[in-house]
């Protein structure tokens, strides 16, 4: 956790409702050297349906293979989540730790062992010391309800600021809550996407519906952000419903309602995902990249990230150098259908070049004043088809070398 606040961070978070069925404490299992709380743990009611998104890592953490292993059974009761060690390559080891916690927390609420879900993030290759552990949780299930900031503030490794948001839909004329933690700064890419990220509502929805509406709204956000192209071993998203409130249960996409939670789900996930970038390691530049008439959707993506995960163009716009030369390379080098004398290119509105060729009387001035500013749009036009695709990243700065060189120490 940085003791200086990303440049792009929001000027205020907002305030999280209380979400029924759901009780938030903090403890101090000292898996690092800090003076801080680095255990979450999240008492969820009975009958909570669950989903989830897991990374497509072939390197998973134990804790990513124990949640795909208990997805199926659709219920949860409790979320772990464990920061400053990623318990990741850590082989039997790693797994001891995790099956202690799953003992202690589903004996603790008399449940299942599949109802209890953890995360871990930090250090790959360290397992996690199964003592602190057992003692932070056992603190954890004493300890004081904490306040949603203070979840999402637990949960940070590298992070510069807690991340959350809130939203709300009208179901069967009552309104529902959806909160959201996250945390995630560096090892951001798009195969799920790079971070911890917790989503909670007090509507009844069947744990095969939420799965497809996470689905959905996962392809529009987390799949759309990227900072180093890098994918982490434990990328987890997941969806919590604890059904204690009085609005009908949504059981199929056709409920009267399910179209405004899919929308609300949508909203909350776009903006965790946005917060996830806006803290990206040493970023100074939000910067959206919009892709149109490209052969397909799928199409139009893969040059989006092609674009977005350039460290030439990420470095041109961390110096904000008009250089567009370079989006045309990571355009031509996605390897999708391309024609170069269809292909246009603008910065902020401004079309800089257009059929392959720069613009007449080209002025960089409105250009250049565009790039000094911390929200930066590029759009491409491949000129070939109705494809198209929105992706979100940042520049690429010193200070990321700084924050992943010192990282171990």
């Amino acid at each position: 956790m940085s003791e200086t606040i990303s440049p792009l961070a929001p000027a205020h978070m907002p305030e999280l409702p209380e979400i029924s069925g759901v009780t938030c404490r903090i403890a101090q299992a000292r898996y690092k050297e800090w003076d801080r709380c680095d255990l979450t743990y999240i008492e969820l009611s009975e009958g909570t349906s669950v989903a989830g998104v897991l990374t497509q890592s072939k390197c998973p953490s134990t804790e990513v293979e124990w949640c795909r292993k208990a997805l199926p059974g659709g219920k949860a009761r409790a979320l772990v989540v464990n920061a400053g060690n990623a318990n990741a390559f850590t082989g039997a080891r790693g797994m001891e730790a995790v099956q202690r916690i799953l003992s202690l927390a589903s004996d603790h609420l008399n449940c299942t062992e599949e109802e209890i879900f953890v995360s871990s993030t930090g250090v790959i290759g360290e397992p996690l010391p199964k003592d602190r552990a057992e003692a932070g949780l056992r603190a954890a299930f004493t300890d004081v309800a904490c306040s949603w900031k203070e979840a999402a503030a637990t949960i940070m490794t590298t992070d510069t600021f807690p991340k959350m948001a809130t939203t709300s839909a009208v179901v069967g004329g009552k309104t529902v809550h959806l909160n959201g933690i996250i945390k995630g700064s560096g090892m951001i890419a798009p195969d799920m996407a790079t971070m911890l990220g917790y989503v909670f509502t007090d509507v009844t929805v069947d744990a095969g519906l939420l799965q497809k509406m996470l689905n959905a709204a996962t392809a529009k956000s987390f799949n759309c952000i990227t900072v180093d192209s890098d994918t982490s071993t434990s990328d987890t998203v997941l969806a919590f419903a604890t059904g204690q409130n009085d609005a009908p249960a949504l059981n199929s996409i056709d409920d009267p309602g399910a179209d405004a939670f899919q929308a609300a789900l949508g909203d909350l996930c776009m903006q965790l995902a946005h917060l996830v970038v806006r803290d990206g390691e040493g970023a100074s530049k939000f910067i959206e990249i919009a892709v149109t008439g490209a052969q397909s959707d799928e199409s139009a993506k893969r040059i989006a990230l092609s674009v977005a995960n350039s460290p030439l163009v990420k470095t041109a716009i961390a110096g904000e150098d008009a250089n567009w030369g370079r989006v045309v390379m990571a355009v031509g080098k996605a390897g999708e259908p391309a024609d170069r004398d269809k292909l246009s290119i603008g910065f902020g509105g401004i079309t800089v070049a257009r059929d392959g060729l720069v613009v007449p009387d080209y002025d960089e001035a409105p250009v250049a004043e565009h790039l000094k500013g911390d929200v930066i749009d590029i759009s491409v036009d491949i000129g070939i088809g109705d494809g198209k695709a929105i992706v979100w990243t940042c520049d690429l700065t010193h200070g990321y070398i700084s924050i992943n060189a010192d990282y171990r120490s």
